[in-house]
Protein backbone atom coordinates (compact mmCIF):
# COMPACT_ATOMS: atom_id res chain seq x y z
CA UNK A 1 0.00 0.00 0.00
CA UNK A 2 1.18 2.75 -1.09
CA UNK A 3 1.42 5.78 0.90
CA UNK A 4 0.58 9.50 -0.37
CA UNK A 5 2.77 12.25 0.81
CA UNK A 6 1.63 15.57 0.22
CA UNK A 7 4.19 18.51 0.86
CA UNK A 8 2.79 21.70 1.06
CA UNK A 9 5.28 24.21 -0.25
CA UNK A 10 4.28 27.85 1.26
CA UNK A 11 6.28 30.61 -1.18
CA UNK A 12 9.86 31.51 -0.04
CA UNK A 13 9.98 35.11 1.87
CA UNK A 14 11.47 38.12 -0.88
CA UNK A 15 14.61 38.60 1.56
CA UNK A 16 15.56 35.13 1.26
CA UNK A 17 15.19 34.67 -1.98
CA UNK A 18 16.99 37.86 -2.39
CA UNK A 19 20.21 36.74 0.32
CA UNK A 20 20.00 33.27 -1.95
CA UNK A 21 20.57 35.18 -5.07
CA UNK A 22 23.58 37.46 -3.22
CA UNK A 23 21.80 40.97 -3.43
CA UNK A 24 21.95 42.84 -0.26
CA UNK A 25 18.90 44.78 0.93
CA UNK A 26 19.10 48.31 -0.08
CA UNK A 27 16.18 49.06 2.44
CA UNK A 28 17.87 47.92 5.75
CA UNK A 29 17.69 50.73 8.43
CA UNK A 30 21.10 49.37 9.35
CA UNK A 31 22.64 51.06 6.27
CA UNK A 32 20.32 54.15 6.25
CA UNK A 33 21.76 55.22 10.03
CA UNK A 34 25.70 54.30 8.29
CA UNK A 35 24.87 56.54 5.54
CA UNK A 36 23.61 59.38 7.21
CA UNK A 37 26.56 59.60 9.78
CA UNK A 38 28.55 59.89 7.11
CA UNK A 39 27.20 62.59 5.12
CA UNK A 40 26.34 64.73 8.45
CA UNK A 41 30.69 64.07 9.23
CA UNK A 42 31.10 65.59 5.58
CA UNK A 43 28.59 68.35 6.22
CA UNK A 44 30.32 69.41 9.44
CA UNK A 45 33.47 68.91 8.35
CA UNK A 46 32.44 71.27 5.05
CA UNK A 47 30.95 73.51 7.62
CA UNK A 48 33.96 73.75 10.40
CA UNK A 49 36.25 74.84 7.01
CA UNK A 50 34.09 77.78 6.01
CA UNK A 51 34.26 78.72 9.39
CA UNK A 52 38.03 78.23 9.12
CA UNK A 53 38.44 79.98 6.44
CA UNK A 54 36.66 82.94 6.36
CA UNK A 55 35.54 83.52 10.50
CA UNK A 56 38.13 84.78 13.19
CA UNK A 57 38.70 82.42 16.49
CA UNK A 58 40.81 83.54 18.21
CA UNK A 59 40.77 80.94 21.05
CA UNK A 60 40.17 78.49 18.81
CA UNK A 61 43.39 79.39 16.65
CA UNK A 62 45.38 80.47 19.46
CA UNK A 63 45.05 77.07 20.80
CA UNK A 64 46.26 75.55 16.95
CA UNK A 65 49.02 78.44 17.58
CA UNK A 66 50.04 76.47 20.94
CA UNK A 67 49.93 73.07 19.42
CA UNK A 68 52.39 74.35 16.42
CA UNK A 69 54.90 75.70 19.00
CA UNK A 70 58.19 74.17 19.22
CA UNK A 71 58.33 71.96 22.44
CA UNK A 72 60.59 74.96 24.69
CA UNK A 73 58.41 77.25 24.33
CA UNK A 74 55.46 75.20 25.07
CA UNK A 75 56.97 74.43 27.98
CA UNK A 76 57.86 77.55 29.15
CA UNK A 77 54.40 79.38 28.54
CA UNK A 78 52.93 76.07 30.29
CA UNK A 79 51.43 76.25 33.25
CA UNK A 80 51.13 79.82 33.07
CA UNK A 81 47.71 81.80 33.02
CA UNK A 82 48.27 84.18 30.78
CA UNK A 83 46.35 84.76 27.23
CA UNK A 84 48.06 84.66 23.64
CA UNK A 85 46.94 86.98 21.45
CA UNK A 86 47.80 86.56 17.58
CA UNK A 87 48.70 89.07 15.99
CA UNK A 88 45.72 90.33 14.02
CA UNK A 89 43.88 90.75 16.84
CA UNK A 90 46.24 93.26 18.58
CA UNK A 91 46.84 95.07 14.84
CA UNK A 92 43.70 95.53 15.02
CA UNK A 93 43.24 96.79 19.35
CA UNK A 94 46.05 99.33 17.98
CA UNK A 95 44.83 100.64 15.03
CA UNK A 96 47.58 98.92 13.08
CA UNK A 97 50.06 100.49 15.67
CA UNK A 98 48.77 103.66 14.29
CA UNK A 99 51.31 106.77 15.63
CA UNK A 100 48.42 108.33 17.79
CA UNK A 101 48.37 105.19 19.97
CA UNK A 102 51.76 105.46 20.99
CA UNK A 103 52.55 105.92 24.91
CA UNK A 104 55.95 105.58 25.01
CA UNK A 105 58.80 103.40 24.09
CA UNK A 106 60.61 100.84 26.10
CA UNK A 107 64.51 99.79 25.78
CA UNK A 108 63.45 97.18 23.08
CA UNK A 109 60.13 98.77 21.61
CA UNK A 110 57.78 101.26 21.47
CA UNK A 111 54.29 100.68 23.73
CA UNK A 112 50.78 101.29 22.40
CA UNK A 113 47.42 102.06 23.73
CA UNK A 114 45.13 99.42 22.68
CA UNK A 115 41.64 98.26 23.04
CA UNK A 116 40.44 95.22 22.92
CA UNK A 117 37.28 93.46 21.46
CA UNK A 118 35.92 93.34 24.99
CA UNK A 119 36.19 97.10 25.69
CA UNK A 120 39.55 96.63 28.05
CA UNK A 121 42.00 99.44 27.63
CA UNK A 122 45.50 97.82 27.45
CA UNK A 123 49.16 98.81 26.30
CA UNK A 124 51.20 96.75 23.81
CA UNK A 125 54.62 96.50 23.87
CA UNK A 126 55.68 95.39 20.08
CA UNK A 127 59.18 94.58 20.59
CA UNK A 128 61.49 95.78 17.75
CA UNK A 129 61.75 93.70 14.58
CA UNK A 130 65.66 94.88 14.02
CA UNK A 131 66.34 93.38 17.68
CA UNK A 132 64.95 90.14 16.53
CA UNK A 133 67.77 87.86 18.77
CA UNK A 134 67.68 90.79 21.37
CA UNK A 135 64.27 90.69 21.29
CA UNK A 136 63.60 87.48 21.65
CA UNK A 137 65.31 87.13 24.82
CA UNK A 138 63.81 89.91 26.19
CA UNK A 139 60.35 88.47 25.69
CA UNK A 140 61.03 84.82 27.32
CA UNK A 141 62.75 86.67 29.89
CA UNK A 142 59.97 89.49 30.77
CA UNK A 143 57.15 86.77 30.07
CA UNK A 144 58.59 84.55 32.70
CA UNK A 145 59.62 87.03 35.34
CA UNK A 146 55.96 88.72 35.14
CA UNK A 147 53.93 85.68 35.08
CA UNK A 148 56.07 84.29 38.23
CA UNK A 149 55.08 87.29 40.32
CA UNK A 150 52.34 88.99 41.83
CA UNK A 151 51.90 92.54 43.85
CA UNK A 152 49.89 95.63 44.12
CA UNK A 153 53.37 97.36 43.10
CA UNK A 154 54.22 95.57 40.04
CA UNK A 155 52.59 95.81 36.18
CA UNK A 156 50.14 93.27 35.53
CA UNK A 157 50.87 91.04 32.23
CA UNK A 158 47.15 90.25 30.52
CA UNK A 159 49.29 87.80 27.55
CA UNK A 160 51.53 87.91 24.92
CA UNK A 161 51.92 87.22 20.97
CA UNK A 162 54.42 85.09 19.88
CA UNK A 163 53.19 85.01 16.04
CA UNK A 164 55.56 83.94 13.84
CA UNK A 165 58.46 86.75 13.68
CA UNK A 166 56.08 89.26 16.01
CA UNK A 167 56.62 89.08 19.45
CA UNK A 168 54.45 91.58 21.94
CA UNK A 169 53.41 91.59 25.55
CA UNK A 170 50.11 92.79 26.47
CA UNK A 171 49.72 94.63 29.89
CA UNK A 172 47.32 96.44 31.95
CA UNK A 173 46.65 99.98 30.77
CA UNK A 174 47.74 102.57 33.43
CA UNK A 175 45.75 105.82 33.25
CA UNK A 176 48.38 108.12 34.42
CA UNK A 177 51.53 106.55 32.13
CA UNK A 178 55.00 106.82 33.42
CA UNK A 179 56.33 108.72 36.03
CA UNK A 180 58.75 110.65 34.10
CA UNK A 181 56.20 112.47 31.97
CA UNK A 182 55.31 113.87 35.30
CA UNK A 183 58.48 114.86 37.21
CA UNK A 184 60.08 116.27 34.02
CA UNK A 185 58.25 118.95 32.89
CA UNK A 186 56.00 117.45 30.26
CA UNK A 187 52.57 117.54 32.06
CA UNK A 188 50.44 120.08 33.86
CA UNK A 189 49.64 117.55 36.66
CA UNK A 190 51.16 118.52 39.96
CA UNK A 191 52.15 116.53 42.78
CA UNK A 192 51.67 117.06 46.04
CA UNK A 193 53.81 115.72 49.19
CA UNK A 194 51.07 112.96 49.99
CA UNK A 195 51.26 111.65 46.46
CA UNK A 196 54.90 111.91 45.59
CA UNK A 197 55.89 109.85 49.24
CA UNK A 198 53.02 107.41 47.89
CA UNK A 199 54.59 106.60 44.98
CA UNK A 200 58.10 106.35 46.98
CA UNK A 201 56.61 103.89 48.82
CA UNK A 202 54.93 101.92 46.82
CA UNK A 203 58.13 101.87 44.71
CA UNK A 204 60.25 100.62 47.92
CA UNK A 205 57.46 97.94 48.62
CA UNK A 206 57.39 96.63 45.05
CA UNK A 207 61.40 96.04 45.09
CA UNK A 208 61.11 94.66 48.41
CA UNK A 209 58.65 92.10 47.06
CA UNK A 210 61.37 91.16 44.59
CA UNK A 211 63.78 90.89 46.31
CA UNK A 212 62.88 89.74 49.56
CA UNK A 213 59.43 88.34 49.73
CA UNK A 214 58.99 86.44 46.25
CA UNK A 215 59.31 82.94 45.59
CA UNK A 216 62.40 83.87 43.61
CA UNK A 217 65.15 86.33 44.22
CA UNK A 218 64.56 88.83 41.23
CA UNK A 219 66.98 91.81 40.33
CA UNK A 220 65.00 94.31 38.41
CA UNK A 221 68.57 96.40 36.67
CA UNK A 222 66.61 99.42 35.11
CA UNK A 223 64.90 101.32 38.06
CA UNK A 224 64.03 104.20 36.82
CA UNK A 225 61.17 107.23 36.51
CA UNK A 226 59.85 105.94 33.03
CA UNK A 227 59.77 102.13 34.10
CA UNK A 228 57.06 103.67 37.08
CA UNK A 229 53.33 103.12 35.69
CA UNK A 230 50.86 104.62 37.32
CA UNK A 231 46.81 104.42 37.63
CA UNK A 232 44.39 106.72 37.90
CA UNK A 233 44.55 106.85 41.89
CA UNK A 234 48.25 107.55 41.01
CA UNK A 235 49.47 104.40 43.15
CA UNK A 236 52.98 102.90 41.26
CA UNK A 237 53.72 100.17 39.41
CA UNK A 238 57.39 98.70 38.54
CA UNK A 239 57.48 97.81 35.15
CA UNK A 240 59.61 96.83 32.04
CA UNK A 241 61.31 93.37 33.36
CA UNK A 242 63.18 92.75 29.95
CA UNK A 243 66.32 93.28 31.70
CA UNK A 244 65.42 91.27 35.16
CA UNK A 245 67.70 88.83 36.64
CA UNK A 246 66.90 85.72 38.72
CA UNK A 247 69.38 85.67 41.59
CA UNK A 248 70.52 82.60 43.30
CA UNK A 249 70.18 82.81 46.78
CA UNK A 250 73.27 81.39 47.54
CA UNK A 251 75.35 84.33 45.46
CA UNK A 252 76.23 87.87 47.09
CA UNK A 253 76.63 88.95 43.70
CA UNK A 254 76.40 88.37 40.27
CA UNK A 255 79.55 89.36 37.60
CA UNK A 256 77.89 90.05 34.35
CA UNK A 257 78.10 92.55 31.63
CA UNK A 258 76.40 96.15 32.39
CA UNK A 259 73.05 96.64 31.18
CA UNK A 260 70.87 99.76 32.51
CA UNK A 261 70.32 103.52 32.46
CA UNK A 262 73.93 104.76 33.30
CA UNK A 263 72.20 107.68 35.57
CA UNK A 264 70.88 105.14 38.04
CA UNK A 265 73.41 102.59 38.01
CA UNK A 266 75.09 101.80 41.42
CA UNK A 267 79.47 102.01 40.49
CA UNK A 268 80.41 98.70 41.33
CA UNK A 269 77.53 97.46 38.94
CA UNK A 270 78.69 99.79 36.15
CA UNK A 271 82.47 99.35 36.59
CA UNK A 272 83.29 96.11 37.70
CA UNK A 273 79.59 93.97 36.34
CA UNK A 274 78.96 93.38 39.84
CA UNK A 275 75.17 92.74 39.88
CA UNK A 276 73.39 92.38 43.33
CA UNK A 277 70.29 93.90 44.72
CA UNK A 278 72.05 96.36 46.22
CA UNK A 279 72.32 97.97 42.48
CA UNK A 280 68.35 98.52 42.48
CA UNK A 281 68.29 99.73 46.16
CA UNK A 282 70.95 102.32 44.84
CA UNK A 283 69.01 103.23 41.70
CA UNK A 284 66.07 103.61 44.02
CA UNK A 285 68.17 106.57 45.89
CA UNK A 286 68.50 108.11 42.62
CA UNK A 287 64.69 107.90 41.42
CA UNK A 288 63.25 109.46 45.52
CA UNK A 289 65.83 112.67 44.47
CA UNK A 290 64.15 113.18 41.33
CA UNK A 291 60.62 112.95 42.51
CA UNK A 292 61.60 114.87 45.17
CA UNK A 293 63.13 117.68 43.33
CA UNK A 294 61.21 117.33 40.00
CA UNK A 295 64.69 117.16 38.01
CA UNK A 296 66.84 114.50 35.89
CA UNK A 297 69.23 112.71 37.70
CA UNK A 298 71.77 114.31 35.18
CA UNK A 299 71.46 117.68 33.39
CA UNK A 300 74.77 118.76 31.63
CA UNK A 301 72.75 122.03 30.62
CA UNK A 302 72.81 123.32 34.02
CA UNK A 303 76.04 125.02 36.18
CA UNK A 304 78.27 122.11 36.91
CA UNK A 305 77.57 122.17 40.36
CA UNK A 306 74.35 121.22 39.91
CA UNK A 307 74.83 118.93 36.57
CA UNK A 308 74.53 115.79 38.91
CA UNK A 309 71.78 115.28 41.13
CA UNK A 310 73.50 113.28 43.98
CA UNK A 311 76.18 115.75 43.79
CA UNK A 312 73.93 118.48 44.42
CA UNK A 313 71.58 117.01 46.91
CA UNK A 314 75.22 116.05 48.95
CA UNK A 315 76.46 119.65 48.40
CA UNK A 316 73.08 121.19 49.97
CA UNK A 317 72.79 118.76 52.86
CA UNK A 318 76.91 119.76 53.92
CA UNK A 319 75.14 123.72 54.26
CA UNK A 320 72.27 122.79 56.00
CA UNK A 321 70.42 123.60 52.46
CA UNK A 322 68.57 120.44 51.56
CA UNK A 323 65.14 122.39 51.21
CA UNK A 324 66.51 123.62 48.15
CA UNK A 325 66.72 120.81 46.20
CA UNK A 326 62.51 120.13 47.07
CA UNK A 327 60.98 121.14 43.42
CA UNK A 328 60.25 124.64 43.68
CA UNK A 329 56.03 124.20 42.84
CA UNK A 330 55.98 122.40 45.89
CA UNK A 331 57.75 124.64 48.16
CA UNK A 332 54.88 126.94 47.05
CA UNK A 333 52.32 124.70 48.85
CA UNK A 334 52.40 123.47 52.74
CA UNK A 335 54.11 120.40 52.89
CA UNK A 336 55.79 118.89 55.99
CA UNK A 337 59.79 119.66 55.81
CA UNK A 338 60.72 117.69 58.26
CA UNK A 339 59.38 113.92 56.41
CA UNK A 340 60.77 115.62 53.45
CA UNK A 341 64.20 115.99 54.66
CA UNK A 342 63.95 112.21 56.52
CA UNK A 343 62.94 110.79 53.04
CA UNK A 344 66.06 112.81 51.40
CA UNK A 345 68.76 111.40 53.88
CA UNK A 346 67.03 107.64 53.12
CA UNK A 347 67.73 108.42 49.70
CA UNK A 348 71.58 109.18 50.45
CA UNK A 349 71.84 105.75 52.52
CA UNK A 350 70.45 103.89 48.76
CA UNK A 351 73.33 105.85 47.55
CA UNK A 352 76.01 104.88 49.60
CA UNK A 353 79.53 104.26 47.25
CA UNK A 354 80.11 100.76 48.65
CA UNK A 355 77.18 98.32 48.51
CA UNK A 356 77.63 96.43 51.69
CA UNK A 357 76.81 99.77 53.49
CA UNK A 358 73.57 100.16 51.32
CA UNK A 359 70.67 98.68 53.70
CA UNK A 360 67.84 96.26 52.69
CA UNK A 361 64.50 97.29 51.06
CA UNK A 362 62.75 95.61 54.15
CA UNK A 363 64.52 98.18 56.10
CA UNK A 364 64.16 101.34 53.97
CA UNK A 365 60.48 101.09 54.20
CA UNK A 366 60.43 100.64 57.63
CA UNK A 367 62.70 103.42 58.02
CA UNK A 368 59.87 105.38 55.49
CA UNK A 369 56.86 104.05 57.70
CA UNK A 370 57.88 103.95 60.86
CA UNK A 371 59.93 107.63 60.17
CA UNK A 372 63.06 106.19 62.33
CA UNK A 373 65.83 108.32 62.71
CA UNK A 374 68.28 108.25 60.25
CA UNK A 375 71.43 109.41 62.41
CA UNK A 376 74.48 110.63 60.51
CA UNK A 377 75.14 109.46 57.10
CA UNK A 378 78.50 107.57 56.80
CA UNK A 379 79.70 108.88 53.27
CA UNK A 380 79.29 110.80 50.62
CA UNK A 381 76.77 109.46 47.70
CA UNK A 382 78.32 108.19 44.64
CA UNK A 383 77.86 108.87 41.18
CA UNK A 384 79.64 108.90 37.97
CA UNK A 385 80.69 111.90 36.98
CA UNK A 386 80.52 111.19 32.94
CA UNK A 387 83.44 113.91 32.96
CA UNK A 388 85.63 111.56 34.35
CA UNK A 389 85.61 108.89 31.55
CA UNK A 390 88.96 107.62 30.41
CA UNK A 391 88.98 106.72 27.06
CA UNK A 392 85.42 105.62 26.99
CA UNK A 393 86.47 103.89 30.64
CA UNK A 394 85.40 104.35 34.03
CA UNK A 395 87.72 104.27 36.56
CA UNK A 396 87.40 102.81 39.64
CA UNK A 397 90.02 104.58 41.09
CA UNK A 398 88.29 107.14 40.59
CA UNK A 399 85.40 106.69 42.34
CA UNK A 400 87.01 105.26 45.47
CA UNK A 401 89.45 108.30 45.45
CA UNK A 402 86.54 110.83 45.88
CA UNK A 403 84.91 108.12 48.55
CA UNK A 404 87.35 106.68 50.64
CA UNK A 405 87.03 103.98 52.83
CA UNK A 406 88.52 100.72 54.49
CA UNK A 407 86.16 98.66 52.61
CA UNK A 408 87.02 99.55 49.12
CA UNK A 409 87.84 96.29 47.11
CA UNK A 410 91.36 95.34 46.77
CA UNK A 411 91.07 93.83 43.56
CA UNK A 412 88.85 95.84 41.06
CA UNK A 413 88.34 95.46 37.19
CA UNK A 414 87.13 97.62 34.94
CA UNK A 415 84.14 96.75 32.26
CA UNK A 416 83.23 98.81 29.09
CA UNK A 417 80.52 101.46 29.93
CA UNK A 418 77.80 101.61 28.05
CA UNK A 419 77.06 104.23 25.56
Amino acid sequence: MSRLVLEVISPTPPYMVAEQRGESNMTSPGLFFFLGSVVVFFILLIILFVLWKFVKFPHLRALVDRVKKPPAREDFLGGNTISHFDFQTLKKATKNFHPSNLLGRGGFGPVFLGMLADGRLTAVKKLSADKSQQGETEFLSEVKLITSIQHKNLVRLLGCCSDGAQRLLVYEYMKNRSLDLLIYGKSDVFLDWNTRFQIILGVARGLQYLHEDSHIRIVHRDIKASNILLDDKFLPKIGDFGLARFFPEDQAYLSTNFAGTLGYTAPEYAIRGELSEKADIYSFGVLVLEIISCRKNTDLTLPSEMQYLPEYAWRLYERSKLMELVDPKLRENEFPEKDVLHTILVAFLCLQPHANVRPPMSEIVARLTCKVEVGEIPMRPAFLDRKRRVQDKLSWDTISEAFPSPLRSSSPSLSQPAK
